[in-house]
């Protein structure tokens, strides 16, 4: 108790600190690059942030490698995920976008623990299954020689940001993020079953810069039946796109009489994303896609394009998430406490 109640005394003093900046950076704007000219130590940062790891909430991770569970701080658990989930030269706004995206998603899951098989003592798992998770030594042998200038980054964005969530009416949210948009989010309901009001489809223009915006794969008509349980036709054609969500991407196909979701479709065949069209080459079929995930909540490349054009990050989550808020902790401890013990 003792423990969460000097956590939440930090978290009130620190949330609205406003952000400096802790690396001095030298950048070419057309270059995917960026040259660190001084990097400030991890222990400077807490410092500076008044952030005791000691003093912090402790997140148990299953990691599924090695199949063991590690206890780390939840700020240093937001700065493995950011580090894990999103390019480290990606703008800083859009960092600081993704760490409360993060930070989020682990409060509301210990609040609410998703309905996922763990082992015992375990809140998340390393994976897409929840967040993909990194710790020092991963991301020091990922990074190599960029590993304090990349580390320095994304620790300024944790930091900068730690303690606040997103809400809707009170409650963490479902900080739901993928990587890159077709040009428009899309309503919960489209790809998964609930409507949630803070999920809706909105418009993502900045998307297009991505390496991952279109992309092509082809298949054989034999794996193509196999794989979505279908028959071809007989005139030659690969079936019809019948149905368009909001947001774009397909919501129902039929195929010689048989229907299927876009989704389905997506996932039976390992396509980037469920806008895509076909055609029918012979015995192959190219499917050409846009975007890449499942398209519900903040765009990664979309945050990004936003921070270039100068957007902070509270602009950026309330471009992609209708009706949040932004928040301290506190309200929370309590019941974390109770959940954590």
């Amino acid at each position: 108790m003792k423990r969460l109640l000097i956590v939440a005394t930090i978290l009130c003093t620190t949330v609205l600190i406003i952000p400096t900046m802790l690396v001095l950076f030298v950048s070419d704007p057309t270059e995917n690059t960026t040259t660190v000219t001084r990097t400030i130590t991890l222990e400077e940062t807490q410092e500076k942030w008044s952030y005791q790891p000691e003093e912090d909430v402790a997140v148990a991770i299953y990691r599924t490698q090695v199949e063991e569970i590690e206890e780390v701080p939840l700020e240093k658990y937001v700065m493995g995920v950011v580090a894990s989930e999103m390019h480290a030269n990606f703008e800083m706004e859009a960092l600081k976008a993704q760490a409360l995206t993060a930070r989020t998603y682990m409060v509301k899951n210990i609040l609410q623990p998703r309905d996922v098989k763990l082992p015992e003592g375990a809140m998340v798992t390393d994976t897409v299954t929840h967040q993909v998770y990194k710790n020092e030594a991963e991301l020091r042998e990922q990074w190599g020689a960029d590993y304090d200038m990349n580390m320095a980054r994304i620790q300024e964005a944790v930091l900068a940001t730690q303690g606040q969530v997103l809400t809707y009416e009170g409650e963490p949210i479902d900080a739901m993020f993928f990587s890159t948009s077709n040009g428009y989010t899309e309503n919960s309901e489209d790809y998964w079953e609930n409507e949630i009001p803070y999920l809706r489809s909105v418009e993502s223009p900045w998307d297009q810069s991505s390496p991952r915006f279109s992309a092509e794969k082809v298949v054989t008509v034999a794996e193509f039946q196999e794989k979505l349980g279908v028959t071809m036709p007989e005139d030659g054609s690969a079936g019809s796109i019948v149905e368009r969500t909001d947001g774009g991407r397909v919501a129902k196909v039929v195929i010689n009489g048989k229907e299927l979701s876009g989704r389905d479709v997506r996932d039976k065949l390992g396509l980037d994303s469920s806008d895509f069209q076909w055609q029918r080459q012979g015995d192959q079929i190219a499917i050409q896609t846009r975007g890449w995930g499942h398209g519900v909540g903040m765009s990664q490349f979309g945050a990004d394009g936003m921070a270039k054009e100068g957007k902070d990050y509270k602009a950026i989550v309330n471009h992609y998430y209708q009706g949040v808020k932004i928040q301290g902790l506190e309200p929370y401890v309590a019941d974390m406490m109770a959940k954590v013990d």
